[in-house]
């Protein structure tokens, strides 16, 4: 057992405290998170404007859709359902190699790249998270809203939005994290994020598992502590509901 421990010990030297080399991990995983972080913005505006979007033109009666803004919706409502087809139909690795190689192949800068891939990526299905929780909205929420002599952008935004966010904040999470751990493709681009930061060790050191052990782990206990704020905030949200 001592000479196992030993063992391990001198791996763990050899992997991380030799030339200083757990640098590749902690900037890593400011890399990934970074990515994470920006790409769940650029996700939710995406996603909550796609769904907007897609609810108006669907909600909306034959009558209503005539003219110019009824053309301009058709429009829009169309350009949604190409992007969530395309998006959604094909594999995020070649996405990410497609804006790299081809679509931003001037841009020297990585970080951005796998934002907007990433950004675009997630808000293909954040608009549909958004859009059935909008759609779980009872139309008389709409009718009351407009009646008080809101615009219908007011009426969304003041009253529908904050409840279908409510609805649908556990598949929110869930996004966000499937989010985080899809980072983990950012090497191929060159990008140095935590996985890859695990997996330069391993090939200086040639020793796959204390590398790539830790990296999962930073991984799971990220994803706990996202799991720890969903259940807060659900148990905060279910305590507003009764008050």
């Amino acid at each position: 057992m001592s000479e196992w421990f030993s063992e391990i010990k001198a791996k763990f030297i050899l992997d991380f405290i030799e030339k200083q080399r757990w640098m590749y991990i902690t900037d890593g995983l400011r890399v990934t998170l970074e990515v994470t972080f920006l790409a769940l913005i650029l996700g939710l505006v995406l996603g909550a404007l796609i769904a907007v979007i897609r609810t108006t033109h669907d909600q909306l009666k034959d009558e209503s859709k005539k003219g110019l803004g009824g053309a301009i919706l058709q429009v829009a409502d169309t350009i949604c359902r190409a992007y969530l087809t395309v998006i959604r139909g094909t594999p995020t690795m070649v996405q990410l190699l497609l804006m790299f190689f081809v679509f931003l192949a001037s841009s020297n800068n990585k970080v951005m790249v796998a934002v907007l891939t990433f950004g675009m990526n997630s808000g293909a299905y954040v608009a549909e998270i958004f859009r059935s929780g909008i759609m779980s909205i009872d139309k008389g929420q709409m009718e009351a809203g407009r009646s008080l002599g809101l615009s219908y952008v007011d009426t969304m935004g003041q009253i529908i939005m904050p409840q279908a966010i409510k609805n649908c904040l556990p598949a929110l999470v869930n996004e966000m994290i499937t989010l985080l751990k899809e980072t983990s493709i950012c090497g191929y681009i060159g990008l140095n994020e935590l996985t890859r930061g695990g997996d330069i060790i391993r090939g200086v050191t040639y020793d796959a598992l204390l590398p790539l052990l830790v990296v999962a782990l930073i991984y799971l206990v990220i994803v706990m502590f996202f799991t720890w704020i969903m259940s807060r905030l659900e148990r905060r949200l279910r305590e507003s509901d009764i008050r």
